[in-house]
């Protein structure tokens, strides 16, 4: 339990706030550490043309791509792949077209899960985005847009950012707060460095979500567009023959039973267990330290950088191998939202995964490449949400899944979308550890200043 002595001077300071989150928080002792720096101090406000939100609005989803902007939540801003299939009307959109994003933003989840902060790239122009999400537009007078942002995504940036918080169940910040955050104005030549950084590490990013896209597209390009049923029929046998005897009408009537189909009737094609490893681990106690090996969650895995606040103890953790993420691998929930896939990069290799992570992985580095190109595409999705089960909470196995058939293509094409899917991880892999140099050299320079 924390405790201290507040005087009456602090509540002014902090617009008569009086609740104890507020004053005894590390934002406190980090300001702290702030003004120790032979350095100018200015504000988040001072470095921005704009900081902003919007107004709560009802949202208009459509279906078809066409007649529709891709639609980021606030929790989306922070994934490596920002294809969510979420489309707001266009009509809605050309009212709402201040929330519209554009490169070089900085974004700041205000709500929940705060202080999650995000620099946009050419792949978040054409996106629109929540209200509920802080838009800061840098100005780069003082400080430039990288250092801005690197200083934001560090610990000293983080701990101002919750602070000020407030709420009661769901936690929330404004754009006033936001603007008073303190931000060192560092040397020209550092902020050169740090901005190079994170410019490097958006340009890799670009260059990843390129190649993925690609290798999607061609796969993609290889089947028609398949038009579902509301009703149909199977008989006996079919369900007698089927995976666990299975009953429920998606299994027979949806986009991944015509898929199924197709690639059977139009490919060669091997179940997945014949060509990769499907597997999970079993359940395992949790003993959770201050330093640790990292433990991902579900949800974890498709981060841009994924992190983690919980660490597991190295000693106390059972078949920690089993548990350990390898580079290049693909990984999976069984729980919740099921049908999207993540590969391993360098940012997930060595971190420890939850038993609700499925693994899929074969001895070839392209095979599981293409594999991953495959299962991420609409018609692997519609293939792996065939097989989930359960009511509120859907849940797929891995036993489940090795039924699932994979198109096998000649050597070349297999080759290529391998490669593009290689490149795709390679380079998120660089962008993570590029982006995470320049926060850890933001943190070292002003802690250097407080030894």
């Amino acid at each position: 339990m924390k405790n201290g002595i507040v005087n009456s001077k602090a509540f002014f300071n902090s617009e008569l706030r009086i609740d104890p989150d507020v004053h005894l928080s590390e934002g406190i002792v980090i300001r702290k550490e702030l003004k120790h720096l032979p350095y100018q101090l200015s504000t988040v406000g001072e470095n921005a043309s704009d900081v902003f939100y919007g107004n709560i609005f009802s949202r208009i989803f459509v279906q078809k791509p066409e007649r529709g902007m891709p639609y980021l939540a606030a929790s989306d801003t922070v994934l490596a792949n920002l294809d969510t299939g979420r489309y707001l009307s266009n009509k809605q959109a050309a009212k709402l077209n201040y929330l519209i994003l554009k490169k070089d933003w900085i974004l700041v989840t205000c709500s929940g899960t705060l202080g999650n902060v995000t620099y946009t790239n050419k792949c978040f122009e054409n996106h629109i985005a929540t209200h509920d999400l802080i838009r800061i537009i840098p100005n780069s007078k003082k400080v430039n847009k990288g250092t801005l942002y690197a200083f934001l995504a560090s610990k000293f940036g983080y701990y101002q950012i919750t602070q000020s918080q407030f709420g009661g169940v769901v936690k929330h910040i404004n754009t006033e707060q936001t603007k008073n955050i303190i931000v060192p104005v560092f040397p020209y030549d550092f902020q050169k460095e740090i901005d190079n950084l994170i410019q490097e590490s958006a340009r890799l990013r670009e260059q990843a979500s390129g190649a993925l896209n690609e290798a999607i597209h061609i796969v993609e390009n290889l089947f028609p567009i398949l038009k579902t049923s509301c009703n149909g029929k199977t008989n006996i046998k079919e369900v007698i023959q089927s995976s666990n005897k299975r009953f429920e009408a998606n299994f027979y009537i949806s986009k991944g039973r015509l898929y199924d189909n197709y690639i059977k009737k139009s490919f060669n094609w091997q179940p997945l267990s014949e060509i990769a490893n499907v597997s999970r681990p079993g359940l395992f106690k949790r003993c959770y330290v201050e330093n640790g090996l990292m433990f991902l969650g579900g949800a974890d895995i498709f981060l841009a950088n994924p992190q983690s606040k919980k660490f597991v103890s190295r000693t106390k953790t059972a078949d920690v191998p089993t548990l350990t993420i390898k580079e290049g691998m693909i990984l999976m929930p069984r729980s919740g939202t099921i049908g999207n896939v993540a590969i391993a990069t360098s940012q997930h290799a060595h971190k420890l995964a939850s038993e609700d992570v499925i693994r899929i992985y074969s001895n070839s580095t392209i095979t599981t490449a293409y594999i991953y190109a495959f299962l991420s595409s609409n018609i692997g999705k519609n293939l792996i949400q065939r097989y989930t089960f359960g009511s509120v909470i859907q849940h797929v196995e891995p036993h489940l899944l090795n039924d699932i058939p994979i198109p096998i293509l000649d050597s070349e094409l297999m080759n290529k979308i391998g490669h593009l899917v290689i490149t795709n991880k390679n380079y998120l892999g660089r962008a993570g550890d590029i982006e995470q140099t320049a926060i850890k050299k933001i943190e070292q320079e002003i802690e250097k200043w407080n030894n």
